[in-house]
């Protein structure tokens, strides 16, 4: 439940992606309970990552079935691997509202838009760049050409 907790402003940070900000939060709530360290690093990690496709169903399970997770429920990801029970199931016990992917994209937007440089390399770029025709994505290749280093 915390992984997008960084998207609220009690937990947003002025320079952070708000994934590690959702990522903070989980491990401040799980140490106030006496949480084991390793179990809190991989909690940790699964919310950090958990928009970072590709990298997590290589690592401990817990932060495979984190990103596994948003990914159905966010972008549909493996929809038809599940029933339609399942999938009905899982909207009784957290139904979704009627503008769901109109609302999260907001909520995205709303939750780091002042702080753009965070999105570099992400798909958060792409929320911006949707809401926002004003906004223009760092480019890694123009990183690159700035870099301090010769050649």
């Amino acid at each position: 439940m915390f992984h997008d907790m960084g998207l609220t402003p009690k937990h947003a940070s002025a320079d952070e992606r708000f994934e590690v900000d959702g990522a903070n939060a989980a491990r401040d709530f799980l140490r106030i309970y006496g949480i084991a360290e390793q179990d809190i690093e991989t909690v940790w990690t699964a919310i950090a990552l958990h928009t970072t496709p590709g990298i997590p169903p290589h690592m401990h399970p817990v932060i495979a079935l984190v990103t596994a997770g948003v990914e159905m429920d966010v972008l549909g990801i493996a929809f038809s691997e599940f029933t339609e029970a399942e999938r009905e199931a899982v909207v009784r016990a957290h139904p979704r509202p009627g503008r769901f992917k109109e609302e999260i994209i907001q909520a995205f937007y709303d939750g780091f838009h002042r702080k753009p440089e965070t999105t570099f390399g992400t798909v958060n770029a792409d929320v911006l760049a949707d809401k926002d025709p004003a906004f223009r994505p760092e480019n890694f290749c123009r990183v690159i050409r700035a870099s301090a280093w010769p050649g």
